[in-house]
């Protein structure tokens, strides 16, 4: 059965939009206080269910930060508020089976988001077409050593040339660039992480993106990797924004509007026709 938006009250209008050519990101650093969410009751019980099976209390209290946070960011964009949210999987491109791309059902040809979660850090996207975002702690000399053979045989040579010092960060900036292109296309590691290539473009100094689709690095954390992908060939710009602290903050009315109210702290343009360029 679809579930049509327009049956749902909306709560107030939506205050943010993704115009044509543009790609939305944000980035939260969650409480590391210990401290329970307020607004559980937010999420669905497929979620409260899911936070509930993390064996280990930091774990948990991260996925509750992320997705009450998804749902107020959401909120922002659609006009519904976050608790009458119904976030659903696409089917996968790959097996049909029901784990592929988070969708918005009713919205899903003009609104399409990603989000990614790793050691105190949250990465969020949002766009007019099928997105992925990819963020990470920097691996470790012995997971690259494990995760080396499963890429493209390309992808091993230059990694193999890389100076042992800066090895393990452009693994991790490649395997990045790898999660959210699969998590774009809606497969995950499941279609393989050695058939694509995303390695070092040598002629251009960029990354080589898979055809149609715009793929980039994100920096700014020492400790951390990350990346976009975007499903498109024309120019993007992409923008970044800090997420306020909609955890701390009860009524999802004003957290939405302190979201609307963030202002951007970077920006970059993903070039059409080019490998993509780091931030």
């Amino acid at each position: 059965m679809t579930v049509r938006h327009r049956s749902i009250p909306l709560p107030y209008a939506p205050r943010l939009s993704v115009a044509p050519g543009e790609v939305h990101l944000w980035a939260l650093c969650p409480p590391a206080d210990g401290t329970e969410p307020q607004a559980v009751g937010e999420l669905d019980a497929q979620e409260r269910r899911r936070a509930a099976a993390f064996l280990r209390p930091g774990a948990r209290l991260g996925y509750l930060h992320a997705h009450i946070a998804l749902r107020r960011l959401l909120s922002a964009y659609t006009g519904i508020a976050p608790g009458l949210l119904r976030l659903h999987r696409a089917p996968c491109p790959d097996c049909g089976g029901p784990h592929g791309r988070p969708v918005l059902p009713g919205r899903s040809g003009s609104l399409h988001f990603s989000m990614s979660h790793s050691h105190g850090l949250v990465l969020y996207g949002v766009a007019g077409s099928p997105v992925g975002v990819d963020v990470q702690r920097v691996p470790t000399a012995r997971t690259v050593e494990l995760c080396l053979p499963r890429l493209h045989p390309s992808e091993r040579r230059e990694l193999q040339r890389t100076p042992r010092a800066r090895r393990t960060r452009a693994f991790g900036e490649l395997w990045a660039r790898k999660e959210a292109y699969l998590k774009g296309l809606g497969t995950g590691l499941s279609h393989g992480v050695g058939d694509s290539y995303l390695g070092v473009h040598a002629s251009a100094g960029g990354h080589r993106a898979p055809d149609g689709w715009l793929v980039a690095d994100l920096h700014g954390c020492p400790d951390h990797v990350a990346a976009l992908a975007l499903a498109a060939t024309a120019e993007h710009r992409a923008t970044l924004r800090e997420l306020p602290d909609v955890l701390s903050t009860p009524a999802p009315r004003e957290a939405v509007a302190e979201i609307a109210a963030a202002e951007p702290v970077l920006s970059m343009v993903l070039p059409a026709g080019a490998p993509s360029r780091t931030w």
